[in-house]
């Protein structure tokens, strides 16, 4: 091995890849139980678990590759992102876990955060007035109520690899449990929307299309204030704050 690799790393966790080995440092012991938990249930590709001494996790590798990044071009050909489709499709099929996951937050209790975010972003100048307005109204079609299924949680595109066309894992499982599947389906095209009609080919089923852009724009208003805070840029072409102007 050559060197360290920071992958991701903000005051609430970092990972680290040091040759074929992920190590995830998480100050929150029960993310971590989540994680943990939710790999061994879910019934798709998921990285191999080495050990564990908190707060540490060390995880295999996988094969392949993701099929890009936000704010990055999309790669990878439809028959992949169907792949990908395709799987989420057999997670949110599979027995409901337990746990209620970060995309299964009760209609009522989303709706509260969603106007706190809002004001706070309006009042501390980080987003237009009219944008954000604009983007609340679009996600009120998504507080509506919705069947519970197995949901990722957390399902951004770089947490998705694929290899000659398959899913080869699927990573970062903190957040996951009973939840709405068009959450899962919003957030893996999340900046990336010509890929949808991909996506859903392999997912087999019809979908409410004006629920999946109103996720994209719950999700993009309540990460914006966050990510700045944490040293992301969400004003980065093709990133969060593109989105929300895409609704304009």
């Amino acid at each position: 091995m050559d060197e360290v690799e920071v992958v991701v790393a903000h005051s609430e966790r970092a990972t680290l890849r040091v040759g074929d080995v992920f190590l995830k440092v998480d100050v929150d012991q029960a993310r971590i139980d989540v994680e943990v938990e939710a790999m061994a249930l879910a019934p798709v590709p998921t990285p191999e678990v080495l050990w564990r001494r908190p707060p540490v996790l060390a995880i295999a590798a996988l094969p392949g590759a993701t099929l890009g990044r936000l704010g990055g071009p999309s790669t990878g050909s439809p028959a992949e992102w169907a792949a990908a489709g395709a799987a989420i499709r057999k997670l949110h099929d599979a027995p409901l876990p337990e746990r209620v996951g970060g995309a299964g937050r009760s209609i009522v209790a989303l709706a509260a955060e969603l106007d706190d975010e809002c004001e706070s972003l309006v009042a501390n100048g980080v987003l237009p007035a009219g944008l954000v307005a604009r983007n609340r109204q679009v996600a009120e079609a998504a507080l509506r109520p919705w069947t519970p299924v197995f949901t990722h949680g957390d399902l951004q595109i770089a947490h998705v690899f694929v290899d000659g066309g398959e899913v080869t894992g699927i990573i970062d499982w903190s957040e996951a449990g009973q939840g709405d599947a068009l959450y899962d389906l919003a957030t893996f095209t999340l900046g990336h929307e010509e890929r949808l009609d991909d996506v859903l080919a392999g997912y087999g089923t019809e979908v409410d299309l004006e629920v999946i852009r109103a996720w994209w724009s719950v999700r993009s208003l309540l990460v914006v204030r966050w990510l700045t805070e944490h040293g992301f840029d969400p004003f980065a072409p093709g990133c969060e704050v593109d989105v929300l102007r895409s609704r304009m």
